[in-house]
């Protein structure tokens, strides 16, 4: 809670200024490690068999989007991309490295973090937390022809800064955005035209049910 007291000098002021003069108390250091389960996806997978690489830089990613911003999003993010390409792919296998690859599967998928980005109440004047997770997914055949470098990005904020300390804030916003970059995935991955058309080569669409 942020009480704020109105003296003779800022009584004329604004509120929307007053409450840009109490934000700015939220520039504190912020520490976050992200620990959220996610709930199992409920789909139907289409008969497309995948190995998902998930590179140590991935799994234990640490965003520094500035700094007096730490995030550990690497082991939330993996547990998030499972659920959701178990509800992509009926056959999936999680390897760290490409030589660990059996060999068998049609797609091979690389997940990367390109950047991540934070918005505070004193940045943004608004009395939100925003985070921007900007990932890449490098799918390819298991011959390693290269099918799509597909860009997805990702964006969660908090319905109240106020509730929230700042690491609790961010830590919301993050679990949100994670939940957004799932939700996308569900969603687009087999729109991607590229995909799309990969899988009309492979008659693949003409076997799902």
């Amino acid at each position: 809670m942020i009480n704020i007291k109105l003296s003779k000098q800022t009584m004329g002021l604004p509120m929307v200024l007053l409450l840009i003069v109490a934000l700015s108390g939220c520039s504190s250091s912020a520490s976050v490690r992200l620990n959220s389960e996610f709930p199992t996806v409920l789909a139907v997978p289409k008969p497309v068999s995948a190995s998902i690489v998930f590179q140590e830089d991935f799994s234990t990613y640490i965003a520094q989007p500035n700094d007096k911003t730490v995030i550990d999003i690497g082991d939330a993010q993996v547990k998030l991309l499972k659920n959701v390409f178990a509800g992509l792919f009926d056959q999936v296998e999680y390897v760290t490295a490409k030589d660990q690859i059996n060999g068998i599967n049609s797609l091979v998928i690389t997940p990367s973090v390109r950047e991540v980005q934070v918005s505070t109440p004193s940045e943004n004047y608004l009395n939100v937390f925003e985070v921007w997770i900007k990932y890449s997914l490098e799918i390819e055949t298991a011959d390693g022809e290269t099918i799509d470098s597909w860009f997805m990005p990702a964006y969660g904020k908090t319905p109240d800064a106020f509730m929230y300390s700042k690491s609790e804030a961010i830590e919301e916003a993050s679990i949100i955005a994670l939940r957004d970059a799932g939700a996308k995935l569900m969603l687009d991955f087999y729109r991607i035209p590229a995909i799309y058309g990969w899988m009309m080569e492979q008659k693949i669409l003409e076997e799902s049910p």
